[in-house]
């Protein structure tokens, strides 16, 4: 199948377009390199630099690439830059992605999918959260992204574009050629494991006191290959939807510490912070429905394994991608 990748330069992009080469597809990655990187795309893939913000390339490049299918995962998606700067996370995630998919219509695309976000549904109501949970969204990042799942759905209806959404719970790990690398580094693992490798003196633990076994939030890890995988299924015929994509399983930011210096084998220097503001005490997903209707079926679904991935990445490659 031709496949076409926005944002495929991106940390979770650049791992499922290796899959999807792997696994015989035609990729053609379209990204503008803001945030990812011209190295990490597989040198199988056919690259177009270009931006979701001007419409005639966009609508030319899908068409140029004669993608049967689209795989969406340009986005910003920094919370707490999307509460100082909303104007940023609308214009490039919802008005941006309207330019895609009227691009993938106008094309004759059948199948889009979306790379989404546990962010969509907030503070859950029940743990772990199945797609039946509100969304109520507490940060423009997460609203963007609930946009454009209506979007979609407004597209399906109207136009027959058939879509799946999977939403993300905490995307890690690496596979042996691609990894994580962010300009601005957000994310829990990748910094502990900056402690390890002597690059930050210590990580950050943001509140000790929520009702939690040991006090800190949970959180649920999903491998980037499995995640990859996920896609691969959602274009199979008769895919269409909604779905939460996790393992699971919760693990608290002492356990991630605590794993991150097993693997490494290092003491890594955690100091205590209060509280942020929004983040609520145990975020884990209920996925039986991906497992049920797509067959998915994650294979690194122990922390140890998702870090110890991330960990031999990062080794290999202590300075990220070379830009």
């Amino acid at each position: 199948m031709k496949v076409f990748v926005t944002g495929g330069a991106g940390y979770i992009g650049s791992i499922c377009v290796e899959e999807l080469l792997n696994a015989g597809h035609e990729v053609t990655v379209f990204d503008n390199l803001t945030e990812g990187h011209r190295s990490a795309v597989d040198e199988r893939a056919t690259f177009v630099e270009g931006c979701l913000g001007d419409r005639q390339r966009v609508q030319d490049s899908v068409r140029g690439s004669g993608a049967e299918a689209v795989m969406h995962f340009a986005a910003n998606a920094l919370v707490g830059e999307s509460m100082q700067n909303p104007g940023k996370y609308f214009r490039n995630n919802v008005a941006h992605g309207l330019n895609l998919v009227d691009a993938a219509k106008e094309a004759g695309v059948r199948k889009f999918v979306f790379s989404s976000t546990c962010a969509t549904y907030g503070p859950p109501e029940t743990v772990p959260i199945t797609e039946a949970e509100p969304q109520k969204p507490i940060n423009p990042y997460g609203e963007s992204k609930l946009m454009f799942e209506r979007i979609l759905r407004w597209y399906r209806e109207l136009h027959g574009l058939d879509f799946v959404a999977l939403r993300y719970f905490n995307a890690a790990g690496a596979s042996v050629r691609f990894g994580e690398h962010h300009r601005i580094e957000t994310h829990l693992i990748p910094n502990v494991l900056a402690v390890a490798l002597g690059q930050r003196e210590q990580c950050e633990i943001y509140g000790t006191d929520y009702p939690t076994p040991d006090g800190t939030c949970i959180r649920d890890y999903i491998h980037i290959i499995d995640l990859a995988q996920a896609h691969m299924l959602a274009l199979e015929p008769g895919r269409s939807g909604f779905f939460n994509l996790g393992n699971g399983e919760g693990y608290s930011v002492r356990e991630v510490i605590q794993t991150c210096e097993a693997v490494t084998g290092r003491t890594l220097t955690a100091i205590e912070q209060p509280r942020r503001p929004g983040d609520p005490p145990r975020l884990v997903a209920d996925a039986a429905k991906a497992r049920r209707e797509l067959g998915w079926q994650p294979r690194f679904a122990d922390l140890q394994s998702i870090v110890s991935s991330a960990w031999d990445w990062h080794r290999r490659h202590p300075e990220g991608y070379p830009d």
